[in-house]
């Protein structure tokens, strides 16, 4: 499974990235790559989540992120 990652910069100057295929999964940082690295680590922890309670599909046998 690939997840796609939105990167958007905020009027603020933070940095937003969202997981486009995980609803909620979105996180922000001082920089582009740090917002990048901590919504992969959230959609890691819910797909962790997600194998432990049985709710995984044949999907998850890989996962890659692609930003964009």
């Amino acid at each position: 499974m690939i997840f796609r990652i939105e990167v958007e910069q905020e009027e603020d100057g933070r940095w937003i990235a969202e997981v486009l295929e995980l609803a909620g999964a979105m996180a922000y940082g001082p920089t582009r790559d740090e917002a990048i690295a901590r919504v992969k680590a959230l959609a890691l922890r819910a797909m962790a989540e997600r194998l432990e309670q049985g709710e995984a599909g044949p999907d998850l046998a890989d996962i890659a992120f692609r930003a964009a």
